[in-house]
């Protein structure tokens, strides 16, 4: 690798089927091995879906979110939790109402044109009303999905309905993760297991943990460690609406539950998430001395980065947002790579982590100081072993 002075094995990719895949990494260095599986939760289909279905059903569904926010005084509450956040959600609602107000005009001017300029009937003027409607919105499609537009307000009313508990298409595949998750922690065969959650994937990797609780209740208490790591989440934008509930309740599990090691990493440089959000707090929780989660850390991409990169991302709301699972053209305590391939817990890099990075990166091999750190968790194993296998599972989406 160009910046950390180790080498990398990265298999090939997998497809394990519809909704699974995987890849296989080896990281070593002079004194240590770490082989890690990293399995995907693949929910681009589940999106694809949504995203193919005709404009007459996908429309007033967005509507219907961007109204039911503002109704329900969501809008308001995401407004104060994060500013940032609530300006670019109420942006991508105002364009979609201005898309369709503006197509709804140009059928009046095609009926106020077709019945009074060229004498039509009344029910042939409002066919010409009705197809100049949907021609409009047709031409507008493609300027929607190149601004996410289209992919934005499909995706939140389906989001508003997971918050609430409803039936959706994400039930199985959480539950399918969940189980995949369980059985990853019986097979004992790794140190650790992640649980990464980017994005909306914020919102689904809690559900995935608290449902592999659910199924094994002494998750993590022996055999390796369980991290949730969340990254630029969008889950308190989602959990603040009053109907979803069922949400709240999944995350009041996790920030209780002493066998997860919860690490939410936020960003000030990234609009589209939730920065100095105390979850417990914030969404009206109680946890009281049962509190374990989560831990937040703070994540500096000017520290990721070159001056000269960091300048591109400037103007690029969802470039920047992604940066959280990208390369790093710099050694950080943030790394994405190292947070899955390297010898130490993910809590290390988080509590402990220039002194880390700026050792390992010097030294190569595992550091002395490492050895001697006090981990709790005992997720690292001896470097006498010379090997410590990883397993990440990782929950991500292309939706904010």
């Amino acid at each position: 690798m160009k910046i950390w002075p180790i080498a990398i094995g990265l298999g090939q990719l997998k497809l394990d089927s519809d909704f699974l895949a995987h890849w296989d990494i080896e990281a070593s260095g002079p004194d240590w091995r770490v082989s890690t599986r990293y399995e995907f939760l693949r929910l681009e289909d589940v999106v694809k879906s949504r995203m193919s279905q005709p404009l007459w059903r996908q429309i007033p569904r967005a509507l219907r979110w961007a109204l039911d926010d503002l109704w329900s005084g969501t809008t308001l509450r995401i407004f104060k939790a994060s500013n940032r956040f609530a300006i670019h959600l109420i942006g991508f609602q105002l364009i979609v109402m201005t898309g369709v107000g503006v197509s709804f005009a140009a059928g009046l001017l095609g009926y106020i044109l077709a019945g009074r300029f060229a004498d039509f009937p009344f029910a042939a003027a409002l066919i010409v009303a009705a197809a100049s409607t949907v021609a409009f919105l047709k031409l507008l499609q493609p300027l929607a999905v190149r601004w996410f537009v289209l992919q934005i307000g499909c995706c939140w009313p389906h989001l508003r309905e997971f918050g609430r508990g409803e039936p959706s298409a994400f039930d199985p595949l959480i539950d399918m993760f969940a189980h995949r998750i369980v059985a990853a922690a019986h097979s004992n065969d790794a140190d650790e297991i992640v649980v990464v959650g980017h994005s909306a994937g914020g919102v689904f990797a809690p559900a995935v943990m608290a449902r592999a609780l659910d199924l094994d209740p002494g998750l993590g208490r022996c055999g390796p460690g369980l991290v949730l790591l969340t990254l630029g989440s969008i889950m308190p934008a989602v959990a603040l609406h009053p109907g979803a509930a069922q949400l709240r309740v999944l995350v009041q599990r996790i920030i209780a539950e002493p066998s997860v090691v919860w690490i939410d990493c936020q960003s000030r440089t990234d609009w589209l998430n939730f920065v100095d959000f105390d979850v417990v707090a914030g969404l009206g929780l109680h946890a009281g001395p049962d509190q374990r989660n989560p831990i937040k850390w703070h994540v500096r991409l000017r520290d990721m980065l070159t001056p000269e990169s960091f300048a591109r991302l400037r103007w690029s709301l969802f470039r920047r947002h992604y940066q959280f699972i990208m390369g790093n053209d710099k050694v950080a305590p943030y790394d994405y790579l190292m947070l899955n391939c390297s010898p130490f817990p993910v809590e290390t890099w988080c509590t402990r982590g220039w002194d880390i990075a700026a050792s390992f990166a010097e030294h190569v091999g595992y550091p002395a100081q490492a050895r001697q750190a006090d981990d709790p968790r005992n997720t690292v194993v001896s470097v006498k072993r010379s090997r410590r296998r990883g397993s990440t599972a990782s929950c991500s989406s292309s939706a904010r």
